[in-house]
């Protein structure tokens, strides 16, 4: 009789154990493990309860449907007088005479007896450091025994297994979901960069830096909405590529993308080719005119530099943003406004808000999402990818092969500060390929100088900006003339060479001596 008893056990674990094995949701298959357990430990309901954080019980899975809706309540403190639970064990013979700890949701126990429920088991556990209870339910008296307690924590244990497992495999999908979200996102990056490239006149969206691929990121992410883009950056660092970019990833991508330079315009003017004016709105206005909202209609509306906007252009921008609507000058007709609005900046709109110089009720209208373009001196990477760009934009016009770089020349642009940015590479290499005439780029034909560091030279002044560059690399290096020589991308001979040129060595045992 014994061997029997302990074959049917065997023989109810193993079917437990493949029950929960292949759940991936358990409270789905909660009845048949009810079953399964009742072969081991007699019940007539089976629960399934967790602790939400707050202090409160919350059944979330149960094997009959008349304690399905018990919902959320709470326990009486284990110091409260009136909790007759142990930590993880609780043992009711009758509940017609004994209580449940509960402090809240008095008629739970009610409905439990009107159930027909009298005995009760319940033993605790933990799954991935979340606390759980499982409930046995009896409609016999004094169903439970402290002999049985063994075998219900031996199903909790296997039920808490199968619950880790299972948000174990959770986590797993969240983590290779997010991976996947991931890698289209940087499928999509890839392929609009790759797309605006191949369009004339947008401007190119090259760049391996880490600081580049952020800004490709979070245009690619904001692309598919209708959100207000604020740009913000240095003068040059390309802007209005990134705007490009969030236009041609959008849904408005076969609209109009228009460009408007709100510092280029006298404010009186800003006004009427922002909005458009009517026939004799104001002196010499002989015909009507749309404004660049209509003429974006159904794309999207790029204000380059919209912090030298007037307040009173700033006070109209608002209503089209807020209330999609606008007026030309000299009408009364309200318009709709289908655009989308890309601003752009190399200003401190907080600053100018402080000041007085820009609505802030406008400030948090356009800054709904924010992106910031590094300058070019915080992506260094990013230099000699845009020079070899810039070398073949240059040398196509011209009928000549792209122009190539010494080695002082890489190490020039390299250490350069770039304070005007992308635009200021390009120009720099446009001139230098003219003056090189078909030869490789030196660092003297780039003529880069940096104006903060107090250079009063002219750019033209190739030498002095050379010696200048020289004698404070020497500097910065502690007269180190070989680390000097790597910093300038020179050989020791050729450093040599150019100290005596420009009279540089006398300094050196100077320097040295004060050292």
């Amino acid at each position: 009789m014994l061997l029997c008893c302990e074959t049917n056990c065997i023989g109810a674990f193993h079917d437990l154990l493949s029950t929960l094995a292949d759940a991936l949701d358990i409270r789905l298959v909660w009845r048949r493990v009810a079953d399964v357990a009742n072969r081991i430990l007699p019940h007539d309901c089976m629960t399934m309860s967790f602790e939400n954080g707050a202090g409160a019980i919350v059944v979330t899975a149960c094997s009959t449907d008349d304690l399905a809706r018990v919902g959320r309540i709470q326990f009486f403190d284990n110091n409260d007088p009136r909790c007759e639970a142990c930590e993880r064990v609780l043992i009711i013979d009758d509940l017609r005479t004994q209580h449940l700890p509960i402090a809240e949701r008095a008629d739970v126990q009610d409905r439990v007896v009107d159930a027909g429920y009298r005995g009760l088991l319940g033993v605790r556990a933990s799954a991935q450091a979340q606390l759980f209870g499982i409930e046995f339910w009896s409609r016999r008296p004094h169903a439970f025994s402290p002999d049985d307690v063994t075998i219900a924590h031996w199903i909790a244990h296997h039920v808490a297994l199968a619950v880790s497992h299972e948000r174990l495999a959770d986590a797993a999908s969240q983590v290779a979901t997010a991976r996947a979200r991931a890698e289209r996102l940087e499928r999509r990056v890839k392929s609009l960069v790759d797309e605006i490239e191949c369009r004339a006149g947008h401007g190119r969206a090259v760049g391996q830096s880490n600081e580049w691929k952020e800004v490709l990121k979070k245009a690619a992410q904001v692309a598919p909405t209708e959100t207000t883009v604020l740009l913000t950056g240095e003068s040059g660092t390309g802007k209005e590529v990134v705007a490009h970019l969030v236009h041609r990833a959008s849904p408005r991508k076969d609209g109009p993308f228009i460009a408007l330079n709100c510092a280029a315009l006298p404010e009186n003017l800003l006004e009427s080719e922002l909005f458009g004016y009517e026939r004799g709105a104001f002196t010499g206005s002989q015909h009507a005119k749309p404004g660049q909202i209509e003429l974006a209609s159904g794309g999207v509306l790029f204000l380059d530099e919209v912090s030298e906007m007037s307040l009173s252009a700033q006070a109209k921008l608002l209503r089209v943003l807020q209330e999609r609507e606008f007026q030309r000058l000299g009408s009364t007709r309200l318009q709709r406004a289908n655009v989308r609005v890309i601003a752009a900046t190399n200003r401190d709109l907080r600053k100018a808000v402080e000041r007085g110089d820009f609505r802030e009720d406008l400030y948090y209208r356009v800054q709904v999402f924010d992106i910031r373009i590094p300058p070019l001196r915080d992506r260094r990477g990013d230099i000699l990818p845009l020079t070899d760009l810039f070398l073949e934009e240059v040398g196509r016009p011209m009928s000549r092969p792209p122009a190539g770089l010494t080695q002082d020349a890489r190490a020039a642009l390299l250490q350069h500060d770039w304070p005007g940015n992308v635009r200021e590479l390009r120009n720099a290499l446009e001139r230098a390929a003219i003056v090189c005439e078909g030869g490789l780029i030196s660092a003297d034909h780039l003529a880069l100088h940096s104006a903060g560091r107090g250079t009063t030279k002219t750019a033209n002044d190739l030498s002095a900006v050379e010696r200048e560059t020289i004698e404070r690399v020497m500097r910065d290096t502690g007269w180190n003339k070989a680390k000097a020589a790597r910093r300038l991308g020179l050989s020791r001979t050729q450093l040599y060479g150019r100290l005596r040129k420009y009279d540089l060595e006398r300094l050196v045992p100077t320097a040295i001596d004060q050292r």
